[in-house]
């Protein structure tokens, strides 16, 4: 063996950190805090991939040697310097993949550094007795899937064969879900820049079972991106949709929008659609968010022409219920549906009721 090589099998250091975000109370960051984080997290490597609204993947293997610390003492210094500097608190998950430190991460406690080590012994031992939700990218619609055949926990869908997985799933979803039950993500870092993306989050008081009222909490996250958007000059060509449920684990998923928009009505829309495709049911959720992705100036995105009175109409009244907010502050206007009891509890800091009263639940 090669003086100073590791025998084979021995665990590598992992170099993978999932980092989320909560200010001290577990109350949510605001989006200016968001962005003073990341630049935290650029203090020790420029491989940062902004996970809004609260969380960040950072690759640090390239930053190891310079800083002559493993990844969990890299952790460590993120972890001081955001109480320190910022009053916020960070739990940590490290692995040798983006998917095993997200996991890492929701598990563990608040504030805590959790490390998977990058060996098959310690991935299969941290992954085992997992439900099947706890994969990311399994929701609740393909856990009952797996569910139905006995595959309830990630060792079980571990051992079963491949092609039983495709024949369940489908061939794409069956492949990426048997890599991910044995710890294998392959998907890189990608840095990205916040101001490419806005988003906000509703934490409901209590875990919610309605979808009439999560669909009101979508109305206003909608409505105040919307915004927030025509208040910047901004247009969003995406819209991404995360679920968190009472036990941790979280959907993501994300839509092209017809084209470049900051329309309330349209957000609106597009965000019920990727609700109503999760095909919830009676699942408990514990917070809602929305981002709209890939930004770009409003005079520099084309607007596909229409000769409907009806859109051209909201368009008007969108405009001026901007102009009223703007000299009497956001509240004095709000989607109908979110006004008085029937609405959602209060949106945390960063997010503004606002828009017309279209697109209602």
């Amino acid at each position: 063996m090669t003086p100073g090589a590791e025998p084979r099998g021995a665990a590598r250091p992992p170099g993978m950190l999932h980092v989320r975000f909560r200010a001290v109370g577990d109350t949510p960051v605001s989006a200016g805090e968001f962005e003073q984080l990341l630049r935290l997290l650029a203090q020790f490597t420029p491989m940062i991939e902004a996970l809004p609204p609260d969380a960040a993947l950072a690759d640090v293997r390239g930053a190891l040697r310079y800083f002559d610390r493993d990844a969990a003492g890299i952790a460590e210094l993120v972890r001081l310097r955001a109480l320190a500097w910022h009053g916020v608190r960070c739990t940590i998950g490290i692995a040798a993949n983006p998917l095993l430190a997200r996991m890492a991460a929701q598990e563990a406690a608040p504030g805590e550094i959790r490390v998977v080590p990058d060996d098959a012994e310690a991935v299969t031992a941290f992954l085992d007795r997992r439900p099947a939700s706890a994969l990311y990218g399994v929701g609740p619609a393909t856990a009952r899937a797996l569910c139905a055949y006995g595959l309830d926990s990630v060792g079980r869908i571990a051992a079963a064969p491949p092609a039983t997985l495709q024949r369940i799933l489908g061939a794409k979803t069956g492949r990426v879900v048997y890599e991910r039950a044995h710890g294998i993500d392959p998907t890189p870092v990608t840095p990205n820049a916040a101001a490419r993306s806005m988003g906000a989050e509703h934490r409901f008081a209590h875990d919610e079972l309605d979808p009439a009222r999560r669909r009101r909490a979508l109305l206003s996250l909608a409505d105040g991106l919307g915004a927030r958007m025509r208040a910047s000059g901004q247009v969003a060509r995406a819209l991404t949709l995360t679920v968190r449920y009472a036990d941790r684990s979280t959907t993501i998923r994300t839509r092209r929008l017809d084209g470049p928009t900051a329309h309330g009505p349209a957000l609106t829309e597009a965000a019920y659609a990727l609700h109503a495709a999760l095909g919830l049911q009676r699942a408990r959720v514990r917070s809602v968010a929305l981002r709209a992705e890939d930004l770009c100036r409003a005079e520099l995105a084309a607007r596909q022409l229409t000769f409907d009175p009806a859109d051209d109409k909201a368009h008007r009244i969108e405009a001026a219920i901007d102009r009223a907010r703007a000299r009497f502050g956001t509240g004095v206007l709000g989607p109908a549906a979110t006004l008085g009891g029937a609405g959602p509890t209060p949106l945390p800091p960063g997010t503004k009721p606002s828009g017309p009263g279209a697109g209602r639940p």
